[in-house]
């Protein structure tokens, strides 16, 4: 895939590639029982989804993760590299699996519930990094999921960069790997559960929406998008503006990866200097297109097909 927009430093996104096992059924979940359904797989895990996005956005991405020499190994790397992502940086570990997360999402496309195997990803280790050095000094943009080891977040946010950081905290287990850090972070993109863990209030009201977005800039990070599923985004700019970006109406067919989604807008405004609003908005909609597709990965996203769906007119 060729990059659409001017050249810039690439994306680097670190963390976890899975392979997605994802079942689906148009009936009710009965606990103990079999259900009729859809089983299918597909490449998913949080840095590399973003990888995919930010790439078939027309942007320079490179990923950084560690798969198993096995057959979900070999296929994830080389549908990543078909999407237009640069993987030559992965680790391949032989006497590792790789990662596998299996969902079950019921008539309304919500997941119901998931399991996780990624032991592969703690293997990672800050030697792993030193090895990319050159790709870290020469990077236009971080994207951290909370995947990664403590050790490994440590080194990374230890380093002298330039280069802003954004991060998904990836689950409410994870998201408090962050906490040492987060006056490293320019931009965090969090669901309810995630902010909750953080701040450790409930994200129950309005105020307490603004008052987990003030914690977490006091804290230093300079951006804040608070993702809260049919309600849309609550977004803040440390020290400027603030607002609520509604969710688009669509009909849901799965609601894996569209987080992942709204992350990869995020970052593809920043590179084009947008404002966090326009941002938001355009991540909100990279969501909404994703929310539609069977996959983690919606395979028609695009800037002009996201525009589309913004009734905006289609970018020159």
């Amino acid at each position: 895939m060729v990059p659409l927009h001017p050249p810039v430093a690439p994306v680097l996104a670190i963390g976890a590639a899975n392979m997605d096992i994802a079942a689906s059924t148009p009936h009710g979940l009965t606990a103990g029982d079999s259900t009729p359904g859809t089983i299918r797989h597909a490449p998913g895990g949080v840095a590399r989804n973003v990888a995919e996005n930010l790439a078939r956005l027309g942007h320079a991405v490179h990923l950084l993760c560690a798969v198993g020499d096995d057959l979900f190994g070999h296929s994830l790397l080389a549908q990543t590299r078909s999407a237009g992502v640069q993987v030559d940086g992965c680790w391949t570990l032989p006497d590792a699996a790789t990662s596998t997360y299996l969902s079950l999402h019921g008539a309304d496309g919500d997941m119901a519930v998931a399991v996780n195997d990624m032991a592969i990803v703690e293997r990672l280790t800050p030697q792993h990094l030193q090895a990319r050095a050159a790709l870290l000094d020469g990077a236009g943009a971080l994207l951290l999921d909370g995947n990664l080891p403590p050790t490994v977040l440590e080194w990374l946010f230890g380093r002298p960069t330039g280069a802003p950081v954004f991060v998904d905290p990836v689950s409410a287990f994870k998201c408090r790997r962050f906490l040492p850090w987060l006056d490293r972070v320019h931009t965090i993109k969090a669901n309810r559960i995630e902010a909750q863990a953080l701040w450790g209030h409930a994200l129950d009201s309005d105020p307490a929406i603004l008052d987990c977005a003030t914690w977490l800039h006091a804290r230093g990070v300079r951006q804040v998008v608070l993702s809260l599923g049919v309600r849309g985004a609550y977004w803040s700019a440390a020290g400027g503006a603030a607002g609520w970006a509604p969710a688009l109406p669509v009909v849901v067919c799965n609601a894996t990866g569209a987080g992942d989604a709204l992350m990869a807008g995020l970052l593809h405004g920043h590179l084009l200097g947008q404002s966090l609003a326009d941002s938001v908005a355009f991540g909100a909609a990279c969501a909404a297109l994703t929310l539609t597709a069977p996959q983690a990965n919606h395979a028609g996203l695009s800037v002009a097909a996201v525009h589309r769906l913004q009734g905006r007119p289609a970018p020159p």
